[in-house]
């Protein structure tokens, strides 16, 4: 890196929230690292995301993920921060042509994590839990349809506190947003092969614009490859689907070698039905999620198939 550049400024976009700001942090801190320069060189500019000023309703009834990036999608295309740093499941499955995936952080712990009761078998019949995940709530009445969903929206603490305050008997958090945030002793982890996480949960995803040059080739020296394979996998499969934020999907993808093993479920809303399926193929073989998306889709009940759309309309 010349002189210049280790002198120059990059404004790094993040929304505001605890874990979102804790999230820019450790990406300012990689690049600085990366790049043997001081983390001041990078700024971080805030903004409240519309999904952080709306929380009394589901997110699926207000817009679906666009809430969680409008705001820095406007920022970046106007040239105002040179990345936005997201939680690469809340970022849209089809993104504008303008931007481009800089980067995506090593991924941290995939696994949901339970409050309020050591397992899910060990809540009390007829549990209230809450959670506004479809994929979540979906799971948890498979597994207990004598259980009750309220719907839970917020940051942890948020989250935490409504617990706290008797709304429901146990909530559903993530192991990644709570090691982030420094409170990893919280709650009971799930174990992802029994209970399968969000598709690109726990990732850390950073966008720039298409043709910033100088910014893209700032971010490639954080660009973590395994776990980038995965995310572009698992958003591959979303794609496949059509799905969106009313669709409960659940996805569990691990690296073996050069290739990917991807292992997916899809949830009627109730939980009542489901179907499962696994694929290996290769790490670079865009088309392995699309061929499983459409093995889910073709043995899917008409009860879970009229929440996905399918690849032609995704």
């Amino acid at each position: 890196m010349t002189n210049d550049e280790q002198h120059a400024r990059f404004r790094l976009g993040t929304r505001r929230s605890p874990l979102a700001m804790a999230q820019a942090h450790e990406a300012r801190d990689r690049l600085a690292a990366a790049h043997a320069i001081d983390p001041a060189h990078i700024e971080i500019v805030p903004v409240t995301a519309s999904g952080d000023r709306i929380q009394d309703r589901a997110l699926a009834e207000i817009g679906g993920k666009a809430l969680w990036t409008k705001e820095l999608d406007a920022w970046l295309d106007a040239g105002e921060i040179d990345f936005a740093v997201h939680s690469a499941k809340d970022v849209e499955t089809i993104r504008p042509e303008a931007f481009v995936i800089g980067a995506i952080l090593p991924r941290e712990d995939v696994r949901d994590v339970l409050v309020g009761a050591p397992s899910i078998a060990a809540l009390p019949p007829g549990a209230v839990v809450g959670t506004s995940a479809p994929r979540r709530a979906a799971q948890l009445l498979h597994a207990r349809p004598d259980c009750t969903v309220v719907t839970f929206r917020g940051n942890v603490a948020t989250r935490l506190s409504r617990l706290a305050a008797g709304e429901a008997d146990a909530t559903f958090l993530a192991a990644a947003g709570l090691k982030r945030l420094g409170e990893s002793g919280t709650g009971h982890p799930l174990a992802a092969e029994d209970w399968l996480p969000a598709p690109a949960q726990a990732a850390i995803m950073i966008e720039c614009r298409a043709d910033d040059a100088r910014t893209r080739a700032f971010l490639a020296a954080i660009d973590h490859a395994e776990s980038r394979a995965q995310v572009l996998a698992e958003r591959a499969l979303l794609a496949g689907l059509g799905g969106n934020c009313h669709s409960p999907i659940a996805v569990l993808t691990r690296s073996e070698g050069a290739a990917l093993v991807m292992r997916a479920a899809l949830y009627s809303p109730d939980g009542a039905e489901h179907v499962t399926g696994e694929a290996r193929f290769a790490a670079d073989d865009a088309q392995g999620p699309a061929r499983l998306a459409a093995d889910l889709l073709e043995r899917a009940v008409p009860a879970i198939a009229v929440h996905f759309a399918g690849p032609a309309q995704a």
